[in-house]
């Protein structure tokens, strides 16, 4: 019974690490922190067109920034790294084919 326990406790964990991480990016947002996420998109869109796979928020030195994945129409696949609070792009990497 305790394995069983253990076990439902490990597969809840991602689902409340996303909740955390949500109601994290609220507060910043509410307490003007960071700028909204379609703000960034925007952001995103005028720096690299294409289609945003993935958005991750940090939190590093103190500064709030967005990491997205987008692909580009032509198929390229780009990391893109954003200022959360002003929304500047800080760095566009291009994923090399495996």
């Amino acid at each position: 019974m305790t394995r069983l326990a253990l076990l439902l406790c490990c597969l809840a964990l991602p689902a409340l690490a996303d909740r955390d991480d949500h109601d994290r990016a609220r507060r910043a947002l509410e307490a003007g922190e960071i700028l909204p996420l379609s703000q960034i998109l925007t952001a995103a869109e005028a720096a690299r067109p294409g289609r945003v796979i993935e958005v991750e928020l940090d939190r590093d030195d103190g500064l709030w920034r967005y990491e997205l994945e987008l692909i580009t129409p032509g198929g390229r696949l780009y990391e893109m790294e954003i200022d959360a609070a002003t929304g500047t792009v800080l760095e566009i990497e291009r994923e090399e084919d495996d």
